[in-house]
């Protein structure tokens, strides 16, 4: 994390306030971890047949689109630029304007740990990623930042969920929440839903908002229908459930979540029939640990950052309080 040193007269901003720049590692930067050099990453490229050279030209294009954004963004305020691994770590003022330089995973890795700042997702390389939650480019910063100062520039409502543990542990989810195994092992759990519960054993549970219901649950509910469709022995449809992966929520700030689970195994001592749904702002899914080890919760992809869910621990998941604001 760094304070970005700012040479430009107080007197030509336009506030006081900070903006916050969120950074990522590029692919070459993290080849240089794990190996130390640029030149035994290039090694290790180049010998498995990889093309180096784009690995360098994607990490010179991102290192000149940050240096670009520095520049423009330090004649309108305070500057404070920060890599994404410290956001778990970061306290965000109430007045500060938040910009991820990056991927759409970016955009949701920052949006979870805001509340109430608007956030501005900024494409540094439209040739390479579409970018659907990063509407904006450097060059469009200038004008875009004074909109949102003014308040004056539209910003997309965000519904995030929650999962709360008993032991009063809290995460929240802009795109999705997973339950289940750390490892490739089955999950045992049970799960309710209103006046719905059962025991199961499954490869974990998917619970999805609108913005990430195009993501990891379309996904799912896309193999699910493929394989159900296939079936001819009715032995093995051991249920009977509509699945249209086209019909899942996709209004990101739509208050309702939807949950799936994969792969259920049915047994003398586990069930599949709670296998889909909705959870309303007025219900919430509870999940009860019966795993002695291994159970883990997390968010949007982020396993390094996770809750433990081991035996004793119940889980509740509703529609959080707390909303993303993305300027658009």
């Amino acid at each position: 994390m760094s304070n970005i040193a700012n040479s430009i007269s107080t007197s030509t901003r336009l506030t006081e306030n900070k903006i916050i720049l969120i950074t990522r590692k590029t692919r070459l930067e993290e080849l240089i971890v794990k190996y130390n050099t640029v030149g035994q990453a290039r090694f290790y490229i180049e010998h498995l047949g990889g093309d180096f050279a784009a690995y360098q030209a994607e990490h010179d294009n991102y290192m000149a689109c940050v240096s670009a954004t520095e520049n423009s963004l330090l004649r309108l305020a305070r500057l404070q630029k920060i890599e994404r691994s410290f956001l778990p770590n970061m306290i965000f003022g109430r007045d500060d304007i938040v910009i991820a330089l990056g991927q759409d995973g970016l955009v949701v890795n920052t949006m979870k740990y805001l509340d109430g700042q608007r956030l501005i997702g900024v494409n540094p390389d439209v040739q390479r990623w579409d970018g659907v939650l990063l509407p904006f480019q450097v060059r469009d910063l200038p004008s875009i930042v004074p909109e949102v100062l003014q308040q004056r520039r539209p910003v997309r409502e965000v519904t995030m969920a929650m999962a709360r543990l008993n032991n009063g542990q809290t995460m929240l989810g802009v795109n999705d929440i997973f339950i289940g195994p750390k490892t490739h092992i089955s999950a045992s759990y049970t799960i309710q839903l209103q006046d719905r519960q059962e025991r199961q054993s499954s490869s974990g549970i998917i619970i999805s908002t609108g913005l990430g219901s195009t993501g990891w649950m379309k996904s799912i509910l896309a193999g699910a229908a493929a394989m159900h469709e296939g079936i001819d022995d009715p032995r093995l449809k051991i249920y009977d459930i509509a699945l249209e992966p086209q019909a899942s929520t996709t209004d990101w700030d739509a208050r309702e979540l939807m949950f799936a689970v994969r792969e259920p195994f049915p047994s003398k001592t586990s069930s599949a029939t709670l296998v889909r749904g909705q959870i309303q702002e007025d219900s919430k899914l509870q999940v009860t640990s019966l795993m002695p080890e291994h159970g883990v919760i997390f968010s949007d992809g982020i396993e390094a950052d996770y809750l433990e869910f081991n035996a004793g621990l119940t889980a509740e998941i509703g529609i959080a309080d707390r909303r993303g604001y993305l300027v658009v």
